[in-house]
């Protein structure tokens, strides 16, 4: 006969694999929200360019001049993106933290990871061996040594470790992994 604490255990388990696996999804369609955003914020500033291009002030043949006038005025009205269409903003702090892959830049992580990985490049580029423990990261962050402030950049370090931006070479000590060091 299976013990309670077995089932549970089994149960307990099951659940954690499953979150684990929600959450690799949930970063896999975040990367890809944010790479269709970036890609939809350049259409968006390409339209809005040609046509500011197109209704400039300039200096006109008179074959373009008749060309216009059979357009009509419509071609020059300002182009602004339609009001229910909003420009995706940068990361916010509680943000998911997506899986390190290359080309993806640090600049889709929350501001707080941001600061954190900015350090350790910071670090490594001073000639330091760019490991530092909690402790080193929140003081050149500018915070103080408060257990809360060492404890917050700690679960920040090892969030990040787990995403692969960060490789924690000995338990407490922190580094930029070799991919997202390759691309500082």
């Amino acid at each position: 006969m299976p013990s309670v604490l077995g089932l549970l255990e089994e149960r307990e388990l099951a659940a954690r694999e499953r979150v684990e696996g929600l959450r690799e999804e949930a970063d896999r369609v975040l990367a890809a929200l944010a790479e269709a955003e970036t890609d939809w914020e350049g259409w968006v500033g390409a339209r809005q360019r040609v046509g500011q291009v197109l209704c400039a002030p300039q200096a006109v043949p008179a074959a373009q001049v008749d060309r216009e006038a059979t357009l009509g005025s419509a071609a020059c009205e300002p182009v602004e993106p339609s009001p229910e269409v909003v420009p995706p903003k940068a990361a916010r702090g509680g943000s998911i933290v997506p899986v390190w892959r290359p080309g993806l830049p640090a600049g889709v992580l929350a501001f707080d990871y941001q600061r954190i990985i900015a350090v350790l490049v910071e670090h490594r580029r001073a000639g330091g061996s760019g490991v530092m423990s909690c402790q080193e990261i929140t003081t050149a962050l500018g915070s103080d040594l408060l257990p809360a402030r060492v404890e917050g950049v700690r679960v920040k370090a090892k969030r990040l470790v787990g995403r692969g931006w960060l490789a924690e070479p000995v338990p407490g000590r922190f580094t930029l992994a070799a991919g997202p060091a390759a691309a500082s």
